[in-house]
């Protein structure tokens, strides 16, 4: 059987969508999210805001229990969650082989931090979104790709989803655009969403690279992680890559009979993101490259501290309107190939009101304004307007069962959902 495509894009959505068609038909798929009843005790732990917020400690130990859970049972070798709250993390705990300061792969997580330097250039003129790629990289003006634009990038619409990049003509600028001459189009661009699991943000990175005149690895540190007070993620140097989480591949794929009950077929196509390529993370070289789709590293904390700013904007970091405009506008609501709307702003997925929150990595529980990018291999990273509450999660271990891994997603996302109130 093929290794199972594990980034959080087309074919793990269809996924999702199947698992929750055989809840409806069989039940009980998903385990129930009770939501405890007792009285609530108030946090003593963000600062005050203006507002009050009631963590809810049930909710909490019930999240916590169920994060634990494969790591008590031996299929993750290690996990980190925490809640944050008014730009402070309130809940933070890690199970497992690893401890608090433990970085983690996030995978497709890495996306958002690069839209949100994107984000700055876009409200200092400097990147125009409706202007074309090639405009900015000539290289690219090749194979039909001359008319597409920067937000067609974004927006994954721009018909490349499958151009081929990889180490280590990644490892270099000259290396990668010489490859974007050499890319064709799977599709003509705007006419149809399918996720681009590391393609967009190569050009997404060249087009920082050449308006900024600097590595937009160290771009996104001077404009994102620095001003907010959190370590390098994008392209970590090779002398500080001590205490990072070794991602192994663990459990067994599903059976054909699974598969098929579940999905109607008994084998899953394969993809850019297997095992394989994820595996390939855990290389030193790789984690200094700092893979712009995908290869950011990290704590939980981290990114529950990134989702609390991008609700907050502490010090005007990102122009408001601009940031308004990346977290609560959908530009792309073109279908993905299980039917349901892709639901993207610049760079990030909103949860929406159509009842397919879940089928978007946000779990059951969210407010339709919640907002987050999750990423491949089950990390997940959101923030819910409505409560104020955001949440990181990440693991090192890749589960290979096609079912289970959406299934323990969804669960803890839809719990955390649950975990806070406003008064």
């Amino acid at each position: 059987m093929t290794d199972s495509v594990r980034s959080l894009g087309a074919w793990e959505t269809y996924l999702v969508n199947a698992l929750t068609r055989t809840e409806r038909t069989f039940g009980n798929l998903f385990e129930g999210l009770t939501i405890c009843k007792r009285t609530p005790r108030k946090s003593s732990g963000p600062a005050d805001y203006g507002l009050s917020m009631t963590l809810l400690h049930d909710q909490v130990d019930q999240l916590l229990n169920r994060v634990r859970r494969e790591v008590d049972e031996g299929l993750l070798p290690s996990c980190q969650v925490a809640l944050g709250y008014q730009g402070e993390i309130v809940v933070e705990e890690t199970f497992g082989d690893a401890d608090l300061n433990t970085r983690y792969s996030f995978f497709s997580a890495t996306k958002a931090f690069v839209a949100a330097a994107i984000w700055q250039l876009i409200s200092e003129g400097v990147i125009d979104v409706d202007r074309t790629v090639a405009s900015y990289l000539p290289e690219f003006a090749t194979e039909g790709k001359d008319d597409i634009t920067v937000e067609q990038v974004m927006l994954h619409t721009s018909g490349f989803p499958h151009a081929p990049l990889g180490p280590p003509r990644w490892n270099t600028s000259k290396e990668r655009r010489a490859a974007f001459a050499q890319w064709r189009l799977n599709w003509e661009p705007g006419t149809r969403y399918e996720y681009h699991p590391t393609s967009a943000h190569w050009v997404l990175a060249e087009i920082m690279n050449e308006v900024t005149g600097n590595d937009y690895r160290d771009e996104v540190q001077r404009r994102v992680t620095d001003p907010l007070g959190l370590p390098r993620i994008v392209g970590i140097p090779l002398d500080d890559q001590e205490n990072m989480a070794e991602l192994v591949a663990t459990g067994e794929h599903a059976t054909p009979d699974e598969l098929e009950a579940v999905f109607g077929m008994r084998e899953l196509p394969g993809g850019e993101v297997n095992d394989e390529f994820l595996l390939r993370f855990n290389q030193s070289d790789q984690k200094e490259v700092g893979v712009p789709g995908g290869g950011g590293w990290g704590r939980a904390r981290d990114l529950a501290a990134f989702y609390q700013a991008l609700l907050h904007n502490p010090d005007e970091l990102w122009e408001p309107s601009m940031l308004a405009d990346a977290t609560s506008r959908v530009r792309n609501v073109l279908p993905d190939p299980a039917g349901v709307p892709a639901n993207r702003s610049l760079g990030l997925i909103l949860a929406g009101d159509d009842g397919y929150a879940n089928m978007r990595g946000l779990g059951r529980s969210v407010s339709p304004a919640t907002f987050g990018h999750n990423g491949a291999g089950g990390q997940l990273a959101w923030v819910d307007p409505a409560t104020g509450l955001s949440l990181g999660y990440c693991t090192n271990g890749l589960d290979r069962h096609e079912i289970r891994q959406p299934r323990r997603g969804t669960a803890i996302s839809s719990i955390a959902g649950t975990c806070a109130t406003v008064d």
